[in-house]
């Protein structure tokens, strides 16, 4: 038995297969995304580590009792070896994880302060500042990745503003699957995946000098761990998971490349749509264009000389929820909602940027702020949720011909479940969607990465998928609908530039 851990924004999953990639049972543990200020989104890095071990323990339990379908495959085996075979035979642990962020430990992967989200936006000003200078022009074309205020570098330089006493005390400003490999495993290092952003050279998978020095941060780089490019791997040392010590460990790629993997989204042009709180836009690509308008990322993957260009929105089911909420509904009450309100919403249409950190791609613009236009005394409850998900998949589309999609279409995520929003996606896209059967494909991308290190995998471990055709008529509605789209995004940027003042009781603290 394999076990595929994928440590998200606010749950932590992990699901075990057998050696056929068959998935055999899935825990999960929510966990808390903790708002300490207006804009400031962070996690108790001890909660998350305990949640991971918790999801893996209850496995084990089950494993071990033969609650997963079969025998029990613990008890004998002590000291695994070092790939699963049979059905009694531990196999390893792979872990993935959101990405970004700044998850700041000592030697011994303990946190000397809250981690700081992806979300968070505490460095906006900073960002704003390097991009004014040329600062975020000049890490792109070295490292091919635009930075927005998640990324760890604008999130170290602003704790170096406000809190400089904690990197003194720090070892590491690690990731969040790399943490918790630390954890498990002692082994303090991350993947090309992570690592890409912002400051690594992707030609030579080498912290690039250039880069730290144009942000400041070349007194830190100590604080980067060493890249190994086919991953972190150890044993583990971690008695909590309930897994025998020794079981072999491994970390990355992050979630990203990682539901691509497991998606087997890998032929250059070809793409991977997840639909998540993060509205994730991945292209494979063989080339690496950073002469070109300073955008997304390019991350590095486990296949040298392949990339992924990589458009990760701050938009995704985050807009959709809260849209929801704003109306008094529920998610179960989705495909109604769809159903009630025809294509083009009445004429309601949004600009789904409701990030207070902006947006990231295809472009970065830290005041980027959400739009509804073409309301009026008729518009209904189902007319603000239909533009959401409309909006939302405009912004797929602006995000997808960014990143240099020429080919297959593969689409995942929570909003995927649905398939309403599925086929309007396809119908913006004007192309068929491929959609995963399996549910969790970032974690079993994640242990298809580890198996791939050490020997060749079977694509029965490749999620299957079902096709969702476009509807021509719909397509051409939605063609219109798209360039709307983006005259709006460049007719709201003057506002953005000047934003409505906040009153000081809702501009600070806690809510």
């Amino acid at each position: 038995m394999d076990v595929g851990v994928d440590v998200g924004t606010t749950v932590t999953k992990a699901v075990a297969f057998d050696e056929h990639g068959r998935q055999l049972a899935e825990a999960s543990r929510p966990t808390r995304l903790v708002r300490p200020g207006l804009g400031r989104f962070e996690h108790d890095t001890g909660e998350i580590v305990a949640s991971v071990n918790d999801v893996i323990a209850e496995l084990a339990a089950g494993a071990r009792s033969g609650g997963l379908g079969g025998a029990a495959v613990f008890d004998s085996f002590p000291t695994p070896p070092p790939r699963s075979g049979g059905s009694g035979e531990p196999g390893l642990v792979a872990i993935t994880g959101q990405g970004d962020g700044l998850w700041l430990v000592d030697a011994e992967g303990v946190a000397v302060r809250p981690a700081i989200s992806w979300l968070d936006a505490r460095s906006s000003s900073i960002l704003e500042k390097w991009t004014a200078d040329g600062v975020a022009e000049l890490v792109f074309r070295r490292s091919g990745n635009r930075m927005f205020p998640g990324a760890s570098g604008p999130l170290l330089a602003a704790v170096l503003a406000e809190e400089p006493a904690v990197l003194d005390r720090a070892t590491t400003a690690a990731y969040c699957k790399d943490v918790v490999m630390q954890r498990l495993t002692g082994v303090r290092e991350t993947d090309v995946s992570d690592a890409s952003a912002p400051f690594l050279d992707p030609r030579t998978n080498q912290y690039d000098a250039e880069a730290l020095a144009a942000t400041g941060m070349s007194e830190w780089q100590h604080l980067l761990a060493p890249v190994a490019p086919s991953g972190p791997v150890g044993e583990l040392t971690d008695a909590t998971t309930g897994l025998p010590l020794g079981t072999r460990v491994s970390a990355g790629p992050y979630d990203l490349p990682a539901a691509a993997i497991g998606a087997g989204v890998t032929d250059a042009g070809d793409a991977l749509l997840t639909v998540g709180t993060t509205l994730a836009c991945q292209v494979v690509t063989q080339e690496l264009p950073v002469d070109g308008e300073p955008a997304g990322l390019f991350l590095g993957t486990w296949t040298p000389g392949v990339w992924l260009r990589a458009m990760p929105a701050m938009v995704g089911t985050a807009a959709l929820d809260r849209v929801l909420t704003l109306v008094g509904l529920g998610t179960d009450q989705l495909a109604g909602l769809l159903a009630d309100s025809p294509v083009g919403s009445n004429g309601v249409t949004l600009l789904p940027y409701f990030s207070e950190a902006g947006e990231r791609a295809p472009f970065v613009d830290t005041r980027a702020r959400g739009t509804f236009d073409g309301i009026s005394l008729s518009t209904t409850q189902a007319d603000l949720v239909r533009a959401t998900c409309e909006g939302i998949a405009y912004a797929a589309r602006h995000c997808l011909d960014a990143a240099g999609w020429t080919g297959r279409v593969t689409v995942c995520g929570g909003g995927a479940r649905s398939g309403e929003w599925t086929q309007i996606l396809a119908d913006v896209l004007n192309s068929p969607l491929h959609t995963t059967e399996a549910s969790q494909v970032a974690a079993r991308g994640a242990v298809v990465a580890a198996r791939r290190a050490v020997g060749p995998v079977g694509d029965e471990w490749i999620a299957e998928t079902r096709e969702v055709d476009p509807d021509p008529q719909r397509a051409e509605f939605y063609a219109e609908g798209y360039a709307h789209y983006l005259r709006r995004i460049e007719a709201a940027r003057p506002r953005w530039a000047d934003p409505a003042p906040v009153h000081a009781s809702t501009s600070s603290g806690a809510r």
